[in-house]
């Protein structure tokens, strides 16, 4: 192995003397090196892009000599697609279930062709490019499919222009080889293709902020060493500008009735040193692909020398550069990549590093369409499924689990702290890996809990709907404060509180949770108040109450430590704390979803108070909206120190961001939820990232649905939570469930997936034998009474409101 991959692989940039060495490594280390970066920066997936492939115009000013997709006018042929067939091949590719309308043609033919510029005339347009804009535009307004660009070269206004009706553009710089230029060279004749050109046109690309793709062109009479020099041309701009979001290595393939139908085709080897020194230039990050028809039974040697990408794959049209060369049916695709120990997911025409910062790289109409499309990494979401909407439930995947995973279940089983990156690795497991996490998870529940499964009958008190914090995610709170204004405030008082703690108790309940929004009239004062009140009602009734925030709120405004505070809160009667309002425990996400609250380190602040104080508490995750995997696992990492630490938690409450009615999905700046395989995934991981220290781990019937919660009881989960009576926050944000889930159907639920019903307590003791019986048959509830907020009593008032986030 030479000194170059050497320094490849200890995460050392290659300097210009070293990459261009590689002119002179064997083959054999050069795979070898490729291979195992390949692998660091993306796993075990191969990506593509399922599109459909709309030739604008066949008609080109250049006339390279490989090419057969430009063609010179023909009499009695249109010049340019029209608007109507434009329309009709992106209406096939949506059917086709497509997201990529990939628009190529040829560059700038009214430059050389009368019959183009008539035609364009015709059409009501003076260039191809602002025909193509149209175009663009009309294929996504009408269809939804995301337009990929490859027009040619462009200047910085073309760009700008072209970005506001496309989510990426393109162009290959094929060679920086002057020399092909010259007289018998490929590019004689085709003013387009002078390198510093096309450099010019994606420096500008990235100056646009256009997520953009390049590569080169191997076996058209370059050397290894301009292929060398043409790909650190195309590393220096993505230095510049991080926009080069894949490096396409293709390999020249002869055709018929053009000037170079007998010219040599680079072999198998030539193409597999290439791709590995794309690799070891680019490094693990970057995504090299290489088109998988021009390559026909080799797929899994390219996937081999550093790959990890097919393109774009069209179900419904040919590939009109190379019409030789049949794309292969997606099944056969993922079956060769599948050989190559890979699987096969499908990203967007930008890849995921792009999509998943849309306010940088997208003209804003094409955030929502990008967002509503893609998971936690940036990939496509493999389902209609979002967590509230119960009808299109996927479950499980009915196939053998793998073991690529296993060294990292292994350490999990026996107890060890997983790292960052390992956590990342299990929450992009997909297809058999999934299943393999489910099943190391199912096999830890089973270990620790046995086949019973628990679940607390208690009543939801949301004693308010007024908040005066402006988290982005939240369609509950309500009143001139808040966020979202639907809906009538209110705020019950305490005898309403006390009437339904009552009904409650008669019903057979052993717990009351009560959360509520932050009202700009409360104090500490109201949280005991508030816990008073229900043990003055029901004495043996269980206080599970008063999120982190309310108890940083109440302590601020009765102008003490949180130590002292929840010291009083226990004295009033409070006997749990309920771990929510965490979010995501990093302030990365906290900063977009709701700056103005608890900062991490407030939260675990208010948890170490509060366990130091010898309360149990619960921990909770809200994910799937603009995080991301990495931010998953340092929440993750960052509750299991705090167990390690103190032994509070009781248990782990996934809760999947329901986005029907928040306030940042409506405005368009998150994704619609997790996709189901992440929501399950987000029970399994923690079962095995907690494994030892908290033996609980909770699915939310409101937000999984009874189907989803099945899926989730075999995949790690142990526990079903409350029967609720009045849930409303979730409810509010546009799920189909909430409200209550009575003992009957909560234990029939728990039979159906062939598990062991055990009705506790809120801290996992059995449930008092009279109170299991009352909880069985019960009443009706009565009428809720949700008094109308009054107006802000300024008198009342703390002198300022508090909001930690902005303080911190």
């Amino acid at each position: 192995m030479s000194d170059a991959i050497r320094s490849a692989l200890a995460g050392e940039r290659l300097s210009r003397a070293a990459a261009m060495s590689l002119v002179d490594a064997p083959l054999a280390g050069m795979l070898e090196g490729a291979a195992e970066l390949r692998d660091r920066g993306h796993g075990d997936t191969v990506t593509y892009s399922r599109k459909v492939f709309i030739p604008l115009t066949h008609l080109c000013r250049d006339v390279c000599h490989y090419c057969t997709f430009a063609e010179p006018p023909k009499k009695g042929e249109a010049a340019f697609l029209s608007p109507e067939q434009v329309l009709e091949i992106a209406r096939a590719g949506a059917e086709a279930g497509c997201n990529e309308a990939l628009f190529t043609l040829g560059d700038k033919p009214e430059l050389r062709y009368r019959a183009a510029r008539e035609a364009l005339e015709k059409l009501g347009y003076e260039t191809t490019l602002d025909y193509l804009a149209a175009m663009a535009d009309l294929a996504f307004t009408e269809t939804g499919l995301l337009p990929h660009l490859n027009p040619g070269l462009m200047d910085l206004d073309d760009l700008k222009r072209l970005r506001a009706v496309s989510v990426s553009m393109g162009i290959m710089l094929e060679s920086d080889s002057e020399q092909l230029l010259a007289r018998g060279g490929p590019h004689f004749g085709s003013p387009d293709k002078e390198p510093q050109l096309r450099i010019d046109c994606m420096d500008a690309a990235g100056e646009a902020a256009v997520p953009f793709t390049s590569g080169i062109l191997i076996g058209i009479g370059e050397t290894r060493a301009d292929r060398l020099s043409s790909l650190l041309r195309l590393r220096d701009l993505d230095d510049r500008h991080g926009h080069i979001q894949e490096i396409i290595v293709q390999n020249f393939r002869a055709k018929p009735d053009t000037k170079m139908k007998d010219a040599p085709e680079p072999s198998l080897d030539d193409l597999l040193w290439t791709i590995a020194a794309a690799r070891l230039i680019f490094g693990p990050e970057m995504h090299i692909q290489a088109p998988p028809n021009l390559s026909p039974g080799v797929l899994p040697q390219l996937v081999g020398a550093g790959i990890d990408d097919w393109g774009g794959v069209s179900p419904v049209t040919p590939d009109f550069v190379n019409p030789e060369a049949p794309w292969p049916h997606l099944e056969k695709l993922a079956g060769e990549t599948r050989k190559a120990g890979k699987q096969l997911v499908q990203r967007l025409p930008l890849y995921q590093e792009y999509a998943l910062k849309p306010d940088r790289w997208l003209d804003r109409r094409f955030v929502k369409p990008v967002l509503d499309r893609i998971d936690g990494q940036g990939l496509v979401r493999d389902n209609v499924w979002s967590p509230g909407d119960h009808d299109m439930v996927p479950g499980l995947p009915e196939i053998a689990a793998s073991d690529r995973l296993s060294p990292i279940l292994e350490r999990a089983a026996a107890g060890h702290a997983l790292t960052e990156a390992e956590i990342v690795r299990l929450f992009q497991a997909r297809g058999d890996d999934f299943r393999a996490v489910a099943e190391a998870a199912d096999a830890l529940r089973r270990e620790v809990n046995g086949d019973t499964v628990s679940y607390v009958v208690t009543r939801n008190i949301n004693y308010t709907n007024v908040c005066y914090f402006k988290c982005q995610f939240c369609a509950f709170s309500k009143g001139k404060l808040s966020e979202n204004l639907r809906g009538r405030p209110y705020d019950i008082g305490l005898d309403e509180i006390g009437r339904r703690v009552e009904e409650a108790w008669a019903r057979g309940a052993t717990e009351v949770c009560m959360q509520g929004g932050i009202h700009p009239d409360y104090t500490g004062a109201t949280y005991l108040d508030i816990a008073r009140r229900v043990k003055a009602a029901a004495p043996d009734m269980h206080v599970h109450a008063f999120s982190p925030l309310e108890v940083h709120q109440g302590a601020a405004t009765s102008g003490m430590p949180v130590s002292e505070f929840v010291r009083q809160l226990r004295e009033a009667g409070l006997g749990t704390l309920p771990g929510t309002a965490a979010e995501v425990l990093d302030d990365e996400v906290r900063e977009v979803l709701c700056p103005d609250k608890l900062r991490t380190e407030q939260w675990i602040e208010v948890m170490q108070a509060a366990h130091g104080a010898g309360f149990r508490t619960t921990a909770t995750v809200m994910f799937g909206h603009v995080d991301r995997y990495p931010n998953w696992a340092r929440h993750l990492l960052r509750l299991r120190e705090l167990q390690s630490e103190t032994g509070g938690f009781t248990e782990f409450v996934p809760l999947p961001f329901v986005h029907m009615e928040a306030p940042i999905y409506l405005k368009g700046r998150a994704r619609r939820g997790p996709t189901f395989r992440e929501a399950v995934l987000m029970h399994s991981i923690p079962r095995l990232v907690f494994h030892g220290l908290i033996s609980n781990i909770q699915t939310s019937w409101v937000k999984m649905g009874p189907e989803g919660v099945k899926s989730c009881l075999n995949a790690g989960a142990n526990d079903l939570g409350g029967t609720l009576m009045n849930e409303t926050i979730t409810r509010a944000a546009g799920a189909s469930y909430g409200e209550e889930m009575p003992p009957e159907a909560m234990e029939a639920l728990i039979l159906a997936a062939s598990r062991t019903p055990r009705q506790r307590t809120t801290t996992y003791d059995d449930a008092p034998a009279e109170q299991v019986r009352k909880s069985f048959g019960a009443a009706p509830l009565a009428d809720v009474v949700n008094t109308p907020a009054a107006r802000y009593d300024r008198d009342r008032r703390p002198q300022r409101l508090v909001r930690p986030g902005l303080e911190a």
